[in-house]
């Protein structure tokens, strides 16, 4: 199993707080803090960038934490 960067922001970080607040699959990752630094889009991430995205996303699916809005 893959190691990936687990920071804050980052794109495995990003990934799984997509799937967890319900938001649709969108790469992407901030240099720095979230939403406090700039963001950079799939367009302009690395094929290990989007891996570690997906992967975020995809283990946050298979765990089923999603957040309850009721």
């Amino acid at each position: 199993m893959a190691k990936y960067d687990e920071r804050h922001g980052g794109a495995y970080d990003r990934g799984a707080a997509d799937s967890y607040y319900g938001r649709g699959f969108r790469p992407h990752y901030f240099t720095g803090g979230t939403y406090m630094s700039p963001e950079v889009t799939e367009s302009e991430m690395t094929e290990a960038e989007i891996a570690a995205y997906t992967a975020g996303y995809e283990q946050n699916e298979m765990e089923g934490n999603f957040k309850n809005y009721g």
